[in-house]
Parts: structure tokens; C-alpha cells; sequence
């Protein structure tokens, strides 16, 4: 399986990683101690992120998909 490593602060290389980190701190500002973030409250922030229509999906949520997925594989 082919590797792929960014480089250090290249944000520019890692696209999905940069979109991800952009939608989680809609609910945790910059700097947030997430050893200090309740489960509960960082496990509703993600179920509301996951739980979007994304255009890249085909406006379905990445759940939706993810679930589809698993379902295929079984």
C-alpha cells in the first residue's frame, strides 16, 4: 500500500484533514484542552458533523455512507 507523508506545515497537502479540523472547531475554539472536553459534548459536536450533507457524498451524511459501506461489506 502506497504511503503518503506531508510535509510539516503544509496545510495545502492535507486537504481532508485541514476541512475536518475547520468543521470541529465550529464547536471548540483554537487552543480548546480537549483533555478537558466532556465525552458526551465532543461525542454530540461529531454526530453533528458527521450527521451533514456533504456535496462531496452525494449530499448524503458521512454516517450515511459510512453505514451503507459496512453494510456491503457483510
Amino acid at each position: 500500500m502506497p504511503m503518503y507523508f506531508a510535509d510539516p506545515y503544509a496545510s495545502w497537502q492535507r486537504g481532508s484533514n485541514e476541512n475536518a479540523n475547520g468543521l470541529l472547531r465550529e464547536f471548540f475554539p483554537k487552543g480548546t484542552d480537549f483533555a478537558q472536553v466532556a465525552h458526551d459534548e465532543l461525542a454530540d459536536a461529531l454526530a453533528k458533523i458527521n450527521g451533514r450533507p456533504r456535496k462531496c457524498l452525494n449530499w448524503k451524511t458521512a454516517h450515511e455512507v459510512f453505514t451503507e459501506e459496512v453494510l456491503r461489506l457483510i
